[in-house]
């Protein structure tokens, strides 16, 4: 956690940075603990610890910006480090659109609001607790397949913490944690090839991680793989669960920000408060959800967050800009960047909506691509399973999904309630019709 100390010297080192020729300064500290374990098959192949303790200041010095970091935070090393950093500041070409929010767009606390993102209990858990964990979710299924090549379980835990003030007002702090636990499995097939898969779990307290059964789900998503194969090339109704779904909606976010719009490199410049998906699609953004990755009272410029409609009813209804762009821009400026991703649920789950597939493919992962974020066009590599009168029959590989962001997600058909239950991004089941698929 941050230090009453490396809190003074954060203070010192913004104040000293005025006296060193600055008009304006940011200084953050950023504080963390990470630890990885892996077992492969039932032995144990990795342990890593790591920490942080880092110092990084942003100076503003006669219309130029400058941004520096170190780990060395005592104020000995400081002092020479932040006149050094003035001085080649001063260097750099101006830039006066490089500006410290206005002060009235800071987050001010209120006293007692807390998001609950931090697990008290992060330093009391054992090494050997954490051990035990993972080195039992790889025996859960260690030789229970003849074909098995490996099974990988992978333990990550981590606790961070920021504290960050700025020359005209702002100051906060944030602590959080976070706890993963991964299993990975792969199969040999007949014809020499490999079926992989995985499953896992995350949580931002130690006690809500899955203590069972990923491992059995991993091999049992490894197990349908068996006998991959491609299909005719054509349109087809395309089912994502909510596993794959945020990586199609990604492309839409990051052509909602500044820096794209600012460039003219989004295919989205322009299309606020247009239709930009089908009708049955809203979108919010929520950063106040308790326990839930993702959530914050600021941004990383100190700006406070609020719920905000990002999609309603398939209409843009905001873009993520921050200062410098919005200075750019001539316009005014949002938030830097989305925190917790909600849609709005429909009435059916991934199982209900499949059944009344008649013909169409079932996308489970991505493998590969691009979009062009100026246009929208796009090619990704997929896998999954062909589906015939809502049941898959036949595992897929090695077939890519091709056509327009827009014109996808305006065939949007149906939307799920089933979203993961702690991500960030909470993307349930989707449904779109007449998706371009190429195969054999």
């Amino acid at each position: 956690m941050i230090s009453d100390q490396n809190k003074a010297i954060a203070r010192w080192a913004m104040e000293y940075a005025l006296k060193a020729g600055c008009q304006a300064s940011r200084v953050s500290i950023v504080t963390g603990t990470n630890n990885s374990f892996e077992y492969r098959n039932t032995q144990l192949d990795k342990l890593q610890q790591s920490s942080e303790n880092k110092l990084f200041i942003e100076l503003f010095v006669d219309g130029r910006y400058g941004s520096f970091s170190t780990n060395r935070i005592n104020r000995k090393e400081l002092d020479s480090f932040i006149k050094e950093g003035v001085a080649s500041t001063r260097y750099l070409a101006p830039d006066p659109l490089r500006q410290l929010p206005p002060s009235e767009r800071y987050f001010s606390p209120k006293g007692g609001e807390d998001l609950d993102l931090y697990d008290a209990s992060f330093e009391s858990v054992s090494v050997e607790d954490k051990l035990a964990l993972v080195e039992s979710a790889a025996r859960e299924i260690a030789g229970k397949d003849k074909r098995m090549i490996s099974v990988a379980a992978s333990y990550d835990d981590g606790v961070g913490a920021e504290y960050m003030i700025a020359s005209n007002g702002f100051e906060g702090e944030t602590s959080d944690s976070a706890f993963s636990l991964v299993v990975e499995v792969s199969l040999k097939t007949d014809d020499d090839s490999r079926a992989e898969d995985y499953w896992y779990d995350s949580t931002i307290y130690w006690d809500d991680l899955t203590r069972s059964g990923l491992g059995q789900k991993a091999l049992d998503r490894a197990l349908r793989k068996i006998g991959q194969t491609k299909i005719k090339s054509g349109q087809y109704d395309m089912i994502l669960d909510n596993t794959a779904s945020s990586r199609l909606f990604a492309p839409i976010i990051s052509a909602l920000y500044g820096t794209a719009l600012q460039q003219k490199s989004s295919f989205l410049l322009n299309k606020l408060g247009e239709q930009i998906t089908a009708d049955c699609f809203s979108v919010m953004d929520m950063p106040f959800m308790k326990k839930n990755f993702g959530s914050r009272f600021y941004d990383g410029e100190g700006v406070a967050t609020k719920e905000r409609a990002i999609i309603e009813n398939g209409v843009l209804k905001t873009y993520y800009i921050d200062t410098y762009n919005a200075l750019k821009m001539e316009v005014e400026p949002t938030i830097s960047s989305p925190s917790v991703i909600m849609v709005k649920e429909g009435k059916r789950n991934f199982e209900q909506i499949l059944a009344t597939m008649d013909k169409g493919i079932w996308v489970t992962g991505f493998n590969g691509g691009n979009t062009n974020p100026t246009t929208g066009d796009f090619s990704f590599g997929i896998e999954g399973f062909f589906i015939e009168k809502g049941i898959p029959t036949k595992p897929l590989s090695e077939m890519n999904i091709t056509g327009n962001i827009l014109t996808l997600w305006h065939n949007l058909v149906e939307v799920g309630n089933d979203p993961r239950k702690n991500a960030s991004n909470k993307i349930p089941t989707l449904l779109f019709s007449g998706v371009n698929f190429s195969g054999s």
